[in-house]
């Protein structure tokens, strides 16, 4: 029997990085519920240490199927470090198997993962390297391995990440798009979301401003970054996938529930706007 996420169905579909409120699953999946969220992206489960796939599997497997949530992505410790440390990160793609084996059993159809650290002078081509082996490795196990650009990755902007990708060439290898990090790293969101395109298969969602020099989170919706057009220009492009809320402004519960809200209902002004 074939097993349909919700997101086969549905654009866009907004969930949360857990890890950003609690570590506990519980807790986790009960403010899934009562936000409104379809599911859930996992990076730590338990403490603050307990990082996927290295976690109590079948507690997660149960807790998900009796709360009726799906499990998004996963965010392994891997290509956390530079690209230049080879060792490191061959053996990274030894282990990976692990992950992608733990996908398999909790039908997670992402793995996020930065473009490695950044570092002076880092090559593009070793990274596209080192990714394209990963996605070759996912790709038998039909699972996406999703680039998180960053200003301390090898690739700080959604442009860079664009081009990293375009190396790569691999239809498991995509792009997780973050507007936030975009933001942080000097370059204009719209700018990164129009580099990276079709190539976008997970999504950061989280808000603020730059102030004297200084980030400062805000409640979503609420700093510099147009959301509703960020999601128009996703949805023009056919964006099928997940819309992960991060939540840094406390208290966390609190504007967590505010953050929920705000992209549930961008997401339905977006929908009815193109019908």
């Amino acid at each position: 029997m074939i097993v349909l996420l919700p997101e086969s169905i549905h654009h866009m579909l907004p969930v949360w990085l857990t890890d950003t409120v609690t570590n506990d699953l519980g807790r986790a999946l009960h403010y899934t519920e009562l936000w409104g969220l379809e599911g859930v992206e996992l990076r730590t489960v338990g403490g603050a240490e307990d990082r996927v796939p290295r976690v109590n599997e079948s507690k997660i497997s149960n807790a998900l199927e009796s709360s009726g949530k799906f499990l998004s992505a996963i965010v392994p410790s891997m290509f956390e470090g530079p690209v230049s440390d080879t060792a490191a990160w061959m053996n990274d793609l030894v282990t990976f198997d692990e992950t992608l084996n733990f996908c398999d059993r909790l039908r997670c159809p992402r793995v996020v993962i930065p473009p490695f650290a950044a570092e002076e002078d880092v090559s593009f081509d070793r990274m596209a390297d080192a990714l394209r082996r990963a996605g070759a490795r996912a790709e038998a196990h039909d699972v996406l391995v999703c680039v998180h650009h960053g200003t301390e990755t090898g690739c700080r902007t959604g442009v860079e990440l664009a081009s990293l990708l375009a190396m790569v060439d691999h239809p498991n290898v995509r792009a997780t798009w973050d507007p936030v990090a975009s933001l942080r790293a000097g370059e204009r969101p719209a700018e990164g979301l129009e580099a990276l395109g079709e190539r976008i298969a997970h999504v950061r969602c989280a808000d603020g401003r730059i102030t004297d020099g200084y980030w400062e989170d805000t409640a979503f919706g609420e700093g510099d970054i147009d959301w509703f057009h960020q999601l128009r220009g996703l949805y023009s492009v056919g964006y099928v996938g997940s819309l992960s809320l991060e939540v840094y402004v406390e208290p966390r519960p609190k504007y967590g529930l505010r953050a929920a809200t705000t992209l549930i209902h961008m997401i339905r002004d977006v929908q009815r706007e193109a019908v």
